[in-house]
């Protein structure tokens, strides 16, 4: 046995005395601003003083930019504009936003204290770096304004803080104003007051940072359960105004944490959801989101939080020289660290310098695989399980017993009822029965809670009798650290690609020790006594290796279909369930009239709506295009789209920011309901889960269980796609009425369950209503000169054919430059127009193949004036039909190829166009005068004198009128809508 001369992590480092003092469990891991800010004796941590929160912080990038924004907002002399004034943390629970808000505090409260502390000193740096000039260290003294609504109730109002206030703009008044009374009743009646706001805070003459923490525990159903309507309404009123304010205000900072709707699990009432969605549209407008860490800063955070000082450098790279000798010879090499693909191989001794005391394996597993998991908060649970581990390692140590070199994935000891619940509860396992399973899985067969019995533990004692195993007195516990290993990565179900368990590498990485007497050979031993199918894990699982790859091992607890789907789920990524989503977007588009189908795809690289949308290839001559845009970027509707109408608007060359685009007329842009993503997004995580239950070998090997996972995939297969279709219920399009209106972007949105604006003949028929295009069959000669412009004439044919698709007042043609080509024949055959060169003579044109679209030298011509005085004479105004909006669909008078035969016809017409809007309702007069307008219209339409008629008619009936005149409707063809109210 080899005698490693290397001091062990725990001599060379000293856990910090809050964790020894209790036992490996830190109290206060869950932060409380309001106890930092207001706890007095045993309800005052030790982070409430700046210095011991700064002792226990590390400087995260994110961290520090957050604060630095701060400080420039609040110290930045006539700088402060570079920053935002209104910051949010939105993150889910254990993503550092307690301790965020608490360093925002200890900032602006004690700045001198907190610039002696590292935190303080990078943030001091970063400010500078943002401005190339320093703060002053005390940024000009700032006040502190805390509202923790996660400790606040709605009109009950605690003297020593709020004095007689009631409502929270009271509370933030009496606060703001440190209990002067006189000050606050100056600005009491002003809560929505947004200038008034600003007032009161300017009248401090001092910078000042508002942190409001939890808002949602105060606004959802904190202010359900007062029941008061007036200070519900007071409260929301206040908040407004007060996002606002602080814009506005010079030297004003606000941190608010309000948790992303997706991230939070709480269940709101619809009037809770409603003030969600009010404050959700006002912090995106006028907030900025931030973080306060990356999954990479673990190492770093658990060190500053677990110990009193870095490792030594010759300690660690003491130890590092330890593990490399095997890393990188032999088998342990070519069949293990070789076989793992993992990045911490490769820089094994950068990574252990980061790590240490833990394995660079272990904290991938933390950093890669458990942060990433639903319910998994992230730091706190983080420092919970390592805290105990570290602390019921060091005890082992000072008793004498072995302790690995370095804390790898089967090191956490589960004979510690710390360290194993902490474990089970930290999120890793989504629901209470699995956790029950696995909590009597570790310790029935890897190791009881007294360190003497369970499976696993019991192979390594027997192993210890044998004098044969010369390696055992340095790795005395390998087959409780493999069935460890195996345990960490069963509880967290599907990891890469949803496969399960353990690869065969990773099994016997984290067996591994710098002993060369502990060879690969005896690696494969401890397995092969774990899966022995007498004396090894009842639980374990081996999926044999096929095609290359490696064996894996499970820990099974006989999960039922609806288990394994529920564990499933919580492995999907949000890339994956986006992707999805725009996969069976994509497929279940339908062109229908439309000459090209687009879908765009949402930026991996962070890019913007809009730059995204520029380099999509939109822009297309002379095709009528439906694009799709990918709701993992682009949505529309509850206040979240304002990036995705602006994009659209640019798309089409309108904004500040508008992009080069000759063919925006004839794009269409299907998008979906930001509402609607929502279920799609449940429903793909649904799916995905089911897809992944089908590959797992637990399925595939019991015939009932696959076909009812077959059955269940299908089934949420389909629910997808319907959620997905119904999801996009909007379309954007360019628009211009007629020449006396300004461009703008349109829209249309689908109330109707059937419709959607993936399908191309239903985008259409909504075009046809709204006047954009042209339904099939419809675009004739009349149609024609009716979109006609006295400009029109005289321009070469080509141009005309053009002006189709890129002029947003004339209608998207449903055959395309054929329906085109054939108005132009039936109008020149019907002596309504004529074809000429560029010296004005007519070119004959004998059929619709010699109507050449693409000619530069043909142009459009005005027909010839009659030469007989027994000739209808028009008047200047008839010579030409009035210009106006083309009809969607013709009622009477269609013109046919065919008609007329005998010569020109009269053009003595007039367009007529007049909207009527009334109330029926007690006014018998109004009844009267518009039924004798619709009997003159009758009369006009039955003598044949309408060659067009365009109406759109919306109205309130009873129900008996409204089903049989909706019937009638469709026995003409035309679309109808009907709606319950």
């Amino acid at each position: 046995m080899k005698q490693s001369g290397v001091t062990p992590w725990w001599k060379a480092l000293r856990i910090r005395p809050e964790v020894l003092d209790a036992s490996g469990s830190i109290a206060d891991v869950q932060m409380s601003l309001y106890h930092a800010v207001y706890g007095t004796g045993d309800q005052r941590p030790q982070y409430a003083d700046a210095s011991y929160y700064g002792e226990i912080t590390h400087p995260t990038g994110a961290l520090t930019d957050l604060l630095a924004r701060i400080a420039i907002r609040l110290g930045g002399g006539n700088d402060y504009t570079k920053v935002p004034a209104l910051l949010r943390l939105d993150q889910g629970m254990g993503g550092g936003k307690s301790h965020a808000c608490i360093g925002a505090y200890h900032l602006a409260a004690a700045p001198l204290s907190l610039a002696k502390t590292d935190v303080g000193k990078a943030v001091l740096r970063h400010a500078e770096s943002i401005l190339n000039r320093p703060l002053p260290k005390n940024l000009d003294n700032p006040h502190v304004v805390v509202l923790p609504c996660d400790n606040m109730t709605p009109g009950a109002t605690v003297v020593e803080h709020d004095g007689p206030t009631k409502s929270l703009y009271e509370r933030f008044l009496w606060r703001l104003f440190d209990g002067d009374y006189s000050r606050y009743a100056t600005y009491r009646e002003h809560f929505s007051n947004v200038s008034k706001i600003s007032e009161a805070i300017r009248s401090l003459d001092r910078p000042v940072l508002i942190i409001v923490d939890e808002i949602m525990n105060y606004f959802g159903n904190g202010l359900d359960g007062v029941g008061d309507e007036a200070l519900t309404a007071q409260d929301q009123a206040f908040m407004r105004a007060l996002l606002d304010a602080v814009t506005k205000t010079p030297h004003t900072a606000m941190l608010a944490v309000m948790i992303a709707s997706d991230k939070d699990s709480i269940s709101l009432s619809p009037e809770g959801q409603s003030r969600r969605l009010d404050l959700e549209r006002l912090l995106e407008r006028n907030g900025k989101p931030v973080g306060a860490h990356e999954n990479d800063d673990f190492a770093a955070i658990l060190r500053r939080r677990l110990f009193t000082q870095p490792p030594a450098k010759e300690v660690v790279d003491a130890t590092v020289r330890e593990f490399k000798e095997a890393m990188d010879n032999g088998p342990w090499k070519n069949k293990v660290y070789d076989g793992l693909h993992a990045p911490w191989t490769v820089n094994f001794a950068e990574e252990v310098s980061r790590t240490y005391p833990f394995h660079p394996q272990l904290m991938h597993m933390a950093e890669h695989e458990w942060a990433n998991r639903t319910g998994f908060q992230k730091v706190r649970s983080t420092i919970k399980v390592f805290a105990a581990t570290v602390y019921a390692l060091q005890q082992r140590g000072k008793a004498h017993s072995w302790v690995p070199l370095l804390i790898g994935p089967g090191d956490l000891p589960l004979s510690n009822t710390q360290v194993r619940e902490s474990i089970i509860g930290s999120g890793l396992i989504s629901d209470t029965k699995t956790q029950n399973n696995y909590r009597s899985l570790a310790q029935n067969d890897i190791v009881g809670v007294r360190d003497a019995s369970g499976t696993a533990r019991l192979l390594d004692v027997n192993r210890g009798t044998d004098d044969r195993a010369l390696w055992h007195h340095s790795n005395p516990r390998a087959a409780e650290r493999a069935a460890t290993a195996i345990f960490l990565t069963s509880i967290v179900s599907g990891r890469s690609q949803g496969r399960r368990g353990a690869t065969d590498a990773e099994v016997k990485a984290a067996t591994a020790v710098p002993d060369p007497a502990y060879m690969f050979a005896d690696a494969d031993a401890v397995l092969k006594d774990l899966t022995d199918p007498d004396t090894g894990l009842v639980s374990i699982e081996v999926t044999p290796g096929q095609k290359g790859q490696q064996p894996r091992y499970f820990l099974s607890t006989e999960q039922t279909l609806l288990m394994l789907q529920r564990a499933m789920r919580d492995t999907i990524t949000d890339a994956e369930r986006d992707t999805v989503i725009a996969e069976f977007a994509e497929h279940l588009t339908d062109t229908g009239p439309f000459d090209r189908k687009l879908f765009v795809r949402a930026s991996t690289d962070g890019l913007s709506a809009r730059d995204v949308l520029a380099g999509a290839g939109i822009d297309d001559a002379r095709v009528s295009r439906l694009v799709v845009l990918d709701p993992a970027q682009f949505t529309l509707r509850n206040g979240a789209d304002r990036a995705t109408r602006e994009a659209v608007q640019a798309a089409v060359g309108l904004g500040a920011e508008k992009l080069p685009a000759r063919w925006a007329s004839s794009a269409v842009f299907a998008v979906a309901n930001t509402q609607q993503r929502h279920a799609a997004r449940r429903l793909a995580t649904a799916y995905l889960a089911a897809e992944r239950v089908l590959g797992v070998q637990e399925t595939q090997d019991d015939a009932d269980m696959k076909a009812k996972a077959i059955t269940e995939r299908n089934d949420a297969k389909r629910n997808l796609e319907t959620t997905i279709k119904r999801a996009f219920q909007h379309i954007l399009f360019l628009a211009q009425p007629d020449d006396d209106t300004t461009r703008g972007v349109d829209e249309v949105t689908f109330d109707d369950k059937t419709e959607t604006a993936l399908h191309g003949t239903i985008v259409w028929k909504a075009l046809v209503e709204k006047g954009k295009a042209f339904d099939q069959g419809t675009f004739s000669a009349k149609a024609l000169l009716h979109n006609l412009r006295e400009n029109d004439y005289g321009r070469p044919l080509d141009e005309l054919r053009d002006s189709f698709w890129n002029t947003p007042r004339l209608p998207l043609l449903h055959g395309g430059q054929s329906d085109l080509r054939q108005a132009l024949f039936d109008a020149v055959r019907a002596g309504l127009l004529r074809i000429v060169d560029g010296e004005g003579d007519e070119v004959a044109v004998t059929g619709v193949s010699e109507i050449n679209l693409s000619s530069q030298r043909l142009r459009l011509g005005k027909p010839m004036a009659p030469t007989s005085d027994d000739d209808a004479q028009p008047g200047p105004a008839d010579s030409t039909p009035e210009p106006g909006p083309v009809p969607g669909t013709e009622s009477g008078g269609q013109t046919s190829p065919g008609e007329p035969e005998d010569g020109p016809i009269s053009l003595q017409e007039k367009q007529i166009a007049f909207s009527v809007t009334q109330s029926m309702l007690n006014n018998t007069g109004n009844a009267e005068d518009l039924s004798q307008l619709f009997r003159q219209l009758y009369d006009i339409i039955d003598r044949g004198d309408v060659s067009f008629l365009q109406a759109s008619f919306q109205m309130v009936v009873n129900v008996q009128s409204a089903d049989g005149l909706a019937e009638r409707i469709r026995e003409l063809g035309s679309p109808v809508h009907v709606r319950d109210l």
